[in-house]
């Protein structure tokens, strides 16, 4: 891993070029360019306050269409990561075949891409909660580089994993996209954790605190933490539990790496 991470730094320059090449593919032949970072989460805000108006699903939170929109952007980096990642390696080909360079740059530089892309969208996020009177500026700020360190991580790592398997596994699309969904209703975009530990408590074998297991439930109860107020933990749960997310995408990270670095040398010929 060390490794790897020396040889991302010392092709630093060639890292920020290809961050650079994915956002402007993103938003080629597009007349708006890059305000589509801005504009998209602004339609998105609309289009949900719209949507929890109609339906009334406020799940008894005063600020739930905050609490919803906060969940929904920070699942976007997610998201981005797992369907981007797809064609890291395998569509980029003539670069993987001709030029000699750390292979597991491809899907790192596009994992930044993507961060750059949710720090956009990150800053309409804390304007719109600013707006709306629920920003929340204390000690539990701090929950924001928390969460922000395991996004990053977890992101490249998922980013490594999902690039490296459809080079091999061409169904690895179809899975990402199917996995993706269940991942998304298993994790606390649209409700809270509570609504997760009230599903266990009738189990007695297992702990509560499992939930964490879920790498994106500590990540989107650190950010709301952070940028809400909000409690990080349900009532009466040991705070150490966020160790377990913090854990898994360590593991997730050090996984894509290996995966990288192992298949770096049947890249070339696979291809």
């Amino acid at each position: 891993m060390q490794e790897a991470i020396k040889k991302i730094i010392q092709r630093r320059e060639l890292v920020c070029i290809l961050v650079e090449r994915n956002l402007k593919i993103r938003y080629k032949n597009s007349v708006l360019g890059f305000l589509w970072s801005l504009l998209t989460p602004l339609a998105m805000i609309l289009i949900y306050a719209v949507f929890a108006k109609i339906l009334k699903f406020n799940n008894g939170q005063p600020d739930y269409l905050q609490f919803l929109v906060t969940g929904i952007v920070v699942w976007q980096f997610t998201s981005g990561c797992l369907n981007d990642s797809i064609n890291a390696i395998v569509g980029n080909t003539n670069l993987v075949k001709k030029v000699s360079f750390p292979r597991i740059i491809l899907p790192v530089s596009t994992a930044l891409a993507d961060a750059v892309n949710f720090l956009l969208t990150f800053i309409i996020l804390v304007i719109y909660l600013a707006f709306t009177g629920t920003l929340s500026i204390s000690a539990n700020t701090l929950w924001i580089f928390a969460a922000a360190a395991m996004h990053l991580v977890l992101g490249i790592g998922l980013s490594c994993l999902c690039s490296v398997s459809n080079v091999f596994f061409r169904d690895t699309q179809h899975i990402v996209g199917l996995g993706s969904m269940a991942w998304f209703f298993l994790s606390p975009v649209f409700y809270g954790t509570e609504l997760q530990t009230g599903v266990l408590s009738g189990i007695n074998f297992l702990p509560q605190g499992i939930i964490y297991l879920n790498p994106m439930t500590g990540i989107l109860s650190a950010y709301r933490a952070g940028l809400m107020g909000l409690s990080a933990f349900p009532a009466g749960m040991n705070p150490s539990w966020m160790l377990l997310s913090a854990g898994v995408c360590a593991v997730v990270f050090l996984l894509g790496m290996f995966a990288v670095r192992s298949g770096d040398k049947y890249f070339g010929d696979i291809l």
